[in-house]
């Protein structure tokens, strides 16, 4: 298997040389170097962003995304080193990837953004008084109003949705349930019962001989020819009855109100 090439420690000039070669002729051979040069760095930024809550692989991406932006954007004529200029660059991906792509449901933006802030301020503020922060202690903290700190708690429970599929644990012998295994489900029982009461409730139209082609053919599966040699009378005859109930019970349920 080949191996990775070692990375290469370029000068700043060098590397202002690499970044105007790929910016003039979009050289594909600078920017390789470059890429390959900043990919260390974009993996370490990757996992202190991601913490283990996040995708590594998706954050390294929008990293990399970061990297070609600055590479296209960056100025020298500024006299300041590249990496001072790819480090927000980065970052500012990353942010804006974990606040508008990483929660569970939409939120509006400016929870997206108040929601991170009332995280910290309740860390700093429990490590400064060694308790949990009152609602009001965030709210001046911040300098905002506690309807918006309960606001952003509230969808802040929403960043993230527990699958139903994680098992939680029940009892002391250690067996688990999931969610799934709970969360009710439509009993399609309810459906027959509500069409066969429907179906009770016309039948008084049909006589006697039209109730037992019903019985026969719909409850016990009969055939035409089997009923008919039931009831004493031709397949035909049966076939005809047939329709004729049929049409009858469409008639009633239709001037009862119902379609079907």
């Amino acid at each position: 298997m080949t191996q990775p090439p070692q990375t290469i420690r370029r000068t700043k000039e060098e590397v202002n040389a690499l970044i105007k070669e790929f910016q003039q002729n979009e050289s594909p051979s600078a920017q390789e170097k470059l890429v390959h040069q900043y990919t260390p760095l974009i993996a370490s930024l990757a996992r202190k962003y991601s913490k283990g809550k996040y995708s590594h692989e998706d954050l390294m991406q929008v990293g990399m995304i970061g990297l070609l932006v600055a590479l296209r954007r960056f100025d020298d004529s500024f006299g300041r080193a590249f990496e001072t200029f790819l480090f927000p660059t980065v970052i500012g991906e990353m942010k804006r990837y974990l606040r508008d792509k990483t929660w569970s449901v939409h939120v509006p933006r400016r929870i997206k953004e108040l929601w991170p802030k009332v995280k910290t301020a309740a860390d700093e503020l429990t490590n400064q008084h060694q308790r949990s922060p009152k609602i009001q202690e965030i709210a001046d903290y911040l300098e905002i109003s506690e309807e918006e700190v309960l606001e952003a708690m509230e969808m802040g429970k929403s960043y993230q949705a527990a699958s139903v599929d994680q098992p939680t644990e029940t009892g002391s012998d250690g067996s688990t349930v999931t969610p799934l295994d709970i969360i009710g489900t439509t009993d399609k029982g309810y459906e027959q019962v509500d069409r066969k009461l429907l179906f009770e409730s016309v039948l008084h139209i049909l006589s006697e001989r039209e109730k037992q082609i019903i019985q026969y053919i719909f409850v016990e599966n009969k055939s035409q020819r089997e009923t008919g040699e039931l009831l004493g009378i031709s397949q035909m005859h049966v076939s005809r009855l047939q329709k004729k109930l049929i049409e009858k019970l469409r008639k009633e349920l239709g001037s009862n109100g119902f379609s079907r």
